[in-house]
């Protein structure tokens, strides 16, 4: 079963944490919730945390965007461990409405995206995170429980990347393998992300930026954005780089995962999208962002690892 970081259904968005759901807070006009975005969050390395706030009522689903909001995040009923607070700073889905400095109530068509939170939890346990904000002249305070593991489950900064022979424009395969968004015969619409694979960056000792993401099947609506995101960063960037897409489906309609996809993303029949890794010339995991990243905090990482 393949689980989304983040779901867009029927209108209305759920972010899919990988522990309890969201509390609601009612009030006039809707309902907000608020429920973590990030998944395989571990103790004691930096994380990057990101959580979404909604608000639902009789005329749909609007997200809360734009500019900083409270946030305390606690051991879940006294438990172990030291709290962090602060400002969570808002991360949009690449390519959609800016940030306008402060929070307020947008369309998902006009702008989405999640407020990120840096930290480390130094222990591993259930963990609480409390958040606040202004919007509409009222005060909300969400707040929602998630898991914080001792290790990592899926490949994180510092492990050696795993060198995947993922599908290329060489490739004998349909093109919707290589890339969701070749429907109905169409071209992979981004043949730079499809020349190279991870282990060949990895043999030849260069940098590389990784995205998993199905552009078309990514209920979340983050995942195209990101593709396209990534595409402007390989036009711009270090031209000793790789800049590689994995789409996640084989075949979408069987439920088949593309090999690479499988080796990084899949564990205990779970799966979740998108993730982007940036992988050093040493072949080493440098860092890693899901399911938003910061196209100019990218750029500056890979700008110091590939010059």
């Amino acid at each position: 079963m393949v689980r989304l970081t983040v779901a867009l259904l029927a209108g209305a968005i759920a972010l899919t944490a990988c522990s309890s759901g969201a509390t609601t807070s009612a009030t006039t006009g809707g309902n907000y919730s608020a429920e973590v975005g990030s998944t395989d969050l571990y103790a004691k390395a930096p994380q990057r945390f990101q959580i979404g706030v909604f608000r639902s009522s009789d005329q749909g689903v609007q997200l809360l965007t734009s500019g900083t909001i409270d946030i305390q995040i606690t051991p879940f009923q006294g438990g172990p461990g030291t709290p962090l607070q602060g400002k969570a700073h808002y991360v949009g889905a690449p390519g959609t409405g800016p940030d306008t400095g402060t929070p307020e109530l947008t369309d998902p068509s006009t702008a989405r995206g999640v407020y990120e939170f840096d930290g480390t939890f130094d222990t591993a346990g259930v963990w609480q995170a409390n958040v606040g904000f202004d919007v509409g002249g009222a005060h909300e305070s969400l707040s929602t429980e998630f898991s914080v593991a001792a290790k990592p489950t899926l490949p994180a900064p510092g492990d050696q990347a795993i060198p995947s022979k993922n599908l290329t424009m060489r490739s004998h395969v349909d093109p919707v393998a290589i890339d969701s968004r070749a429907q109905g015969g169409a071209p992979v619409p981004d043949p730079e992300l499809h020349r190279d694979t991870i282990a060949g960056a990895i043999a030849a000792h260069r940098a590389a930026l990784v995205l998993f993401a199905t552009p078309v099947y990514c209920m979340s609506q983050f995942c195209g954005p990101s593709t396209d995101a990534l595409e402007r960063i390989a036009k711009t960037g270090p031209k000793d780089a790789d800049y590689i897409h994995v789409e996640i489906y084989a075949n979408y309609d069987k439920h088949r995962i593309n090999r690479a996809a499988a080796q990084w993303l899949l564990r205990n029949g779970d799966l979740t999208e998108p993730w982007l890794y940036l992988i050093a010339p040493n072949g080493v995991i440098a860092d890693r962002w899901g399911p938003l990243f910061d196209p100019s905090q990218v750029m500056t990482e890979l700008r110091r690892l590939a010059g």
